[in-house]
């Protein structure tokens, strides 16, 4: 039957050195998964498990987009984080076999209204108007996996030339195998999923006028400039 009206098409994400792109599922964001970042935010990490939330398709950029100022904010965050795109279907996998449910790998940046986080903390509910904002999910280009494999590398971002935060992915208290296999417990991963697996400390507000940079060593950057 007809719809009644056209949606906008899904944001896709280019792959390096290829004339494909990644069609986006589903996005899954790791909280707390650098021990630093989670004491700058006065929390603890728990180390029982990871834990999630998540961000719409809708709210997806690509690198070198520039966007509008987030609405509704007077404190808007800057995180960036390594980012897994899924390539085959995961349910209940191991941590040995999580890494062959991986496409690729890129550079991601969680933009975050802070104030209404803060909110949201302080009455007990979710964060879902904190953390799922408009072109609050910018993306790279993939790497594909057999070109990267994530250790000890540089991960960093600066805004406007001034670096912020300035770490490295061996930081991250669970590993992108222990994330994929918890996971799949509790969701079946497939094909265009991404998982945002966490920032490290160094976190901080953004303006308008602000240029973002960030970027994983062995990675395509990711850039973001607000108006």
């Amino acid at each position: 039957m007809p719809t009644l009206f056209p949606l906008p098409d899904p944001v896709t994400i280019p792959i390096v050195g290829e004339g494909n792109t990644f069609p986006i599922h589903r996005i899954f964001c790791v909280g707390r998964n650098y021990e630093a970042h989670a004491k700058e935010m006065g929390n603890e990490v728990d180390r029982a498990a990871p834990w999630y939330f998540t961000k719409s398709p809708a709210s997806a950029a690509l690198s070198g987009a520039v966007v509008p100022f987030a609405k509704a904010t007077q404190n808007y965050h800057h995180e960036v984080e390594l980012v897994l795109a899924i390539g085959a279907v995961a349910s209940d996998i191991s941590v040995v076999d999580a890494p062959s449910a991986i496409f690729g790998y890129a550079s991601g940046l969680d933009m975050t209204r802070r104030d209404l986080q803060a909110k949201s903390k302080e009455g007990r509910k979710p964060w879902c108007t904190a953390k799922d904002v408009e072109n609050g999910a910018v993306f790279s280009p993939i790497t594909r996996a057999v070109d990267f494999a994530p250790k000890d590398q540089r991960i960093h971002v600066s805004v406007n030339g001034d670096v912020r935060q300035d770490a490295s992915l061996a930081e991250m208290v669970w590993s992108p195998a222990e994330v994929i296999a918890h996971l799949s417990t509790l969701y079946t991963l497939r094909p265009g999923d991404l998982i945002m697996t966490g920032t490290p400390a160094g976190v901080g507000q953004v303006q308008p006028g602000d240029k973002i940079h960030g970027g994983i060593d062995g990675l395509s950057d990711v850039v973001l400039t607000l108006t």
